[in-house]
């Protein structure tokens, strides 16, 4: 069987992300070497749970989108809006990992924040409603 190409990206993504994932968790173990108290930054821990479960995240996502019976165009887009997003966050917390400069980033959110985390509810929920939607009705109806 022959895998679409909107799954093959997909997949590639889930890949990526893990092998981040796999990077974050040195810089994870690294500050726990150091550290006197033995604990990687907030951010750093975050940013290497949140890529691993973002790693498994998009690989569930591109079995969605190689059983949807949407064309591929919608399939890659729906699946590159949930990779972004991930992405995103996992930067996010790498940035905040790196600079130190926060444990919760809602501590006192900004207008950018409100507006992102609004972007990223839309985005990834919309997104995945459609790969849903196109799976059922390939695989249900």
């Amino acid at each position: 069987m022959t895998l679409g190409l909107d799954t093959r990206l997909t997949l590639l993504a889930a890949g990526l992300i893990f092998l981040l994932a796999l990077l974050l968790g040195v810089w994870k173990y690294r500050q726990m070497a150091t550290a006197p108290d033995h604990l990687a930054h907030p951010y750093v821990d975050i940013a290497h749970r949140s890529a691993l479960m973002y790693s498994f995240a998009t690989l569930l996502v591109s079995v969605f989108v190689e059983l949807s019976d949407w064309p591929t165009a919608v399939n890659a887009t729906c699946a590159g809006i949930l990779v972004f997003f991930f992405v995103a966050a996992i930067g996010s917390y790498i940035v905040h990992g790196a600079r130190r400069d926060t444990t919760n980033q809602f501590a006192r959110p900004d207008a950018a924040l409100r507006v992102a985390m609004i972007a990223l509810i839309v985005g990834e929920v919309g997104a995945f409603a459609v790969l849903l939607a196109g799976f059922a009705a390939a695989q249900l109806l």
